[in-house]
């Protein structure tokens, strides 16, 4: 019923002062800035030819302390792999030492008779 009637221009403002009544009593004014250490800090310099002189900025050794934890790689950060994902690789040592002298295991290149008539060709039709 009340959506048929038509409201008037009083009835309008008090609701719109009501919703920011609402609005306002959920606020909340953040004063505390601080980086999110899971992104890249660009830092630009100053222009090259300015007069003003550089500030000095005292280091806060926790924020450097979680900056670097964050850019950590998860195999220094954890001792086990948290997700499904990072289980695969997550132990990169070979299981067998790299010898390039065994032939079992590395197969050099090298040419036959039938990949040299192969590559003439290739060469003279060019």
């Amino acid at each position: 019923m009340a959506g048929n009637k038509k409201m008037d221009l009083v009835h309008q403002n008090a609701i719109h002062t009501e919703t920011i009544l609402k609005e306002q009593r959920h606020q909340i004014l953040h004063t505390e800035f601080s980086i999110n250490p899971h992104r890249k800090l660009h830092i630009l310099p100053d222009k090259p030819m300015s007069r003003k002189a550089t500030e000095v900025i005292v280091e806060n050794s926790d924020f450097i302390k979680a900056f670097h934890k964050a850019r950590e790689e998860p195999t220094k950060k954890y001792t086990m792999p948290q997700t499904e994902s990072q289980e695969i690789g997550w132990i990169s040592t070979p299981l067998i030492p790299s010898d390039r002298s065994d032939r079992r295991l590395h197969f050099n290149r090298f040419s036959s008779d039938v990949t040299k008539h192969k590559e003439s060709a290739l060469r003279s039709s060019n």
